[in-house]
Order: C-alpha cells, then sequence, then structure tokens
C-alpha cells in the first residue's frame, strides 16, 4: 500500500479523531498525539491554514474539504492512502481507417508513442473529459462512446518500485472534424496506422491492448503489468 508521504502522522492522529466525532476540543484532540501544547499547537494550525479544519467556538471540527481528505485515511495505521490517478485514454478513428497517435514530449516517458490521454477533472463527465483533451491536444471534434476500462501499473525494472498506478477510461471516437494540431507543448499528433505507430522506436507497451479495447476486440475490463528501465521516468 502507498501512502502520501506529507502527511505528519501528528496530523493524520487529529484527522482521523475528527472522522468519528462531529466535533473535538483542544484537550481531547491533543491526547490523540502525545504532544505537548506548544508542539500540538503547531499541527492543529497548519490543518486550518490548509482548509481541513475549521473552528467553531471552543471546538474543532473536519470541514468539507477535510472530510473529504480524511475519508482517504487508513485509520488502522493513520495514514493517508495514495490512490490511483483516473485518466481517458482517446483511441479516435479517420475515414481512412488511421488512428491517432500522439508522441509524448515531456518527462516522465520522454518520446514514447502512445494515444492520445488525459486526466479527468472534479465533476466532468468521462465523455466532457475525453472531448476536452481531444480539442485542447489535437484541436478536434468526434462522436465519442466509452469502449472499456484499462488499469495500467508501470513499474521500475532494475528495483521492482512501483513508478505509476493509472486507471485508464477507454474512448474510441469516430467521424473526427477539424484541422489536426501536429505540435504542441508537450507532444505531437499524427494519423498512424497500426503497423506504423507500432514500428516508431519507442511504443508503450498498453498501445494495442487499449487499441483492440476501443475497437471491442476485447473484454470491457483489462490489466496490464509494464516495467521501464530507470532512465525513461
Amino acid at each position: 500500500m502507498s501512502y502520501e508521504p506529507h502527511t505528519h502522522e501528528a496530523q493524520a492522529a487529529i484527522l482521523r479523531h475528527l472522522l468519528f466525532v462531529p466535533y473535538a476540543n483542544f484537550a481531547s484532540l491533543q491526547k490523540q498525539t502525545d504532544l505537548t501544547s506548544d508542539h500540538f499547537n503547531f499541527h492543529i494550525k497548519k490543518l486550518l491554514e490548509s482548509g481541513y479544519v475549521e473552528k467553531t467556538a471552543d471546538a474543532y471540527t473536519l470541514t468539507r474539504k477535510g472530510k473529504e481528505y480524511a475519508n482517504r485515511m487508513d485509520t488502522d495505521d493513520n495514514t493517508i492512502e495514495k490512490q490511483p490517478k483516473l485518466s481517458v485514454a482517446v483511441i479516435v478513428e479517420n475515414e481512412e481507417g488511421k488512428q491517432l497517435a500522439q508522441q509524448r514530449l515531456k518527462q516522465p516517458y520522454f518520446g514514447y508513442w502512445g494515444r492520445l490521454t488525459g486526466k479527468v477533472r472534479w465533476g466532468e463527465t468521462t465523455l466532457e473529459a475525453a472531448a476536452r483533451e481531444l480539442m485542447e491536444e489535437a484541436g478536434i471534434t468526434a462522436d465519442l462512446e466509452v469502449r472499456g476500462l484499462y488499469h495500467k501499473m508501470d513499474f521500475e525494472k532494475e528495483s521492482g518500485d512501483m513508478l505509476e498506478d493509472k486507471y485508464f477510461i477507454v474512448v474510441f471516437g469516430k467521424n473526427p472534424q477539424g484541422d489536426l494540431i501536429e505540435d504542441f507543448e508537450g507532444g505531437k499528433n499524427q494519423w498512424m496506422s497500426d503497423e506504423d505507430l507500432l514500428a516508431q522506436d519507442t511504443v508503450f507497451e498498453s498501445i494495442q491492448e487499449i487499441t483492440k479495447m476501443a475497437r471491442g476486440e476485447s473484454n470491457f475490463y483489462l490489466e496490464g503489468h509494464y516495467d521501464y528501465e530507470k532512465k525513461n521516468y
């Protein structure tokens, strides 16, 4: 299990206690940490400044932001769990039967070819996120449809340490409209056949699985484990 490294154990103890009570006073929260009053006061101020905790009269309670954050806590050891990222992977096919390919020109994985991807923003539907990313990075629109869910886990080959943990909602697009943006900050786009894409020097290993899912040629849910050289991440 991975955890967010910036959560101090005293602050995590305070958040955990406030998960199970509607409010708590200074003394009852201090008991959760075994800190002196001065040290405890420092940490409760940090939580107030972060917007996770608010003070009303003589009591402290979680804000809405704090409830959302603390709800991710593993309450057995007072740590905030690190969650996998959620993104869309958009596979668009044109009338010539070629698919939109994108080369990543930023770290990590600089130079790798794959599909257009992007994070799903808070409050967005899947298709809204896919349409936004398609317009922002490629300058086109398309008729979009959700085709599956792909769980991709990347590890460093030498150490076995996890590099990234992502869920991609796979979206298929057809009837693309607009002028393709070929070069943009962080990457470039090109219409390619499957053969041409796989012939590039560095290609994400998940490309074939994601493309098959988009076309409806595989299961709705797939999971992949991939190893990368340390220099690529």
